[in-house]
């Protein structure tokens, strides 16, 4: 099957990031990268069981710290955790992120896929006070270039730097004069590492994907290195097509 047909069979919410937990770990990276302190307001749009909230209150004192998840079952456990904590200034909410205001952020996380919410959020992220930094995860916001980059963590800021050329938002976030095999992998590994720490047995098939996704973004784009597909990104391809079933040549141009 094309790979566009194996995503159709996952759930919806993995797709879109809405039931994907961050890891702990990951999420202190996050907020070293982003500088998170203790004058900011915090926002998580999609904030699951409230975890990076209580981290950003506990061990990054910030001064508020708001949650925002449309899954009643995250929400009650968010709430479970911080009352049991006994943590102030954090304030959970069972909302749609897309009707939710959070116009006093200074910090905002928010890890979707989903480009119908992602389009919507972008339009509240616009009328934004300056420099609020908008944190993702694998790709900066959509038409926009990224402020700062640690791959797989990107920040843009308001008001944003907008683009509509894919090649300059690419090379933005690998900051490369080209993409080989070598590099797809390894940014593929680092994003894999950083949100599959709980399910360490679909690492090297999630690897897999990845690379060869980015890979053949930067090709379709002009910025892969060299012409010609190179044997590693050949076996890959088998590799996929012959023990799991997935094709993803069609996706050359």
């Amino acid at each position: 099957m094309k790979i566009e047909e194996y995503l159709s069979t996952l759930p919806k919410s993995i797709i879109s990031g809405e039931e994907i937990q961050i890891p702990p770990d990951t999420i202190r990276e996050i907020f070293r990268f982003t500088d998170l302190e203790k004058n900011d307001t915090f926002y998580h749009l999609g904030c699951g069981d409230g975890t990076s909230l209580v981290i950003a209150r506990e061990e990054f004192n910030v001064k508020n710290a708001i949650g925002i998840d449309n899954s009643e079952k995250m929400i009650s456990e968010a709430k479970k955790m911080i009352d049991k904590k006994n943590i102030a200034n954090i304030k959970v909410i069972e909302q749609d992120v897309r009707q939710a205001e959070f116009n006093d952020a200074d910090v905002i996380l928010c890890w979707f896929m989903d480009p119908e919410i992602l389009e919507d959020l972008i339009d509240k992220f616009k009328k934004l006070k300056s420099n609020v930094r908008i944190i993702t995860i694998w790709a900066p916001l959509p038409g926009c270039l990224p402020q700062k980059v640690d791959f797989p963590y990107i920040m843009n800021k308001t008001p944003f730097d907008e683009t509509d050329n894919l090649k300059k938002q690419l090379m933005a976030v690998f900051d490369t004069e080209c993409i080989g095999f070598v590099t797809a992998w390894e940014y593929a590994e680092r994003y894999t590492k950083s949100i599959g720490r709980d399910n360490p047995e679909n690492d090297r098939f999630l690897v897999i994907i990845q690379a060869l996704t980015i890979w053949i973004n930067a090709k379709n784009l002009g910025v892969a290195c060299g012409e010609e597909i190179p044997v590693s990104i050949k076996s890959y391809i088998a590799i996929l097509k012959e023990y799991f079933g997935i094709e993803v040549e069609h996706l050359l141009k």
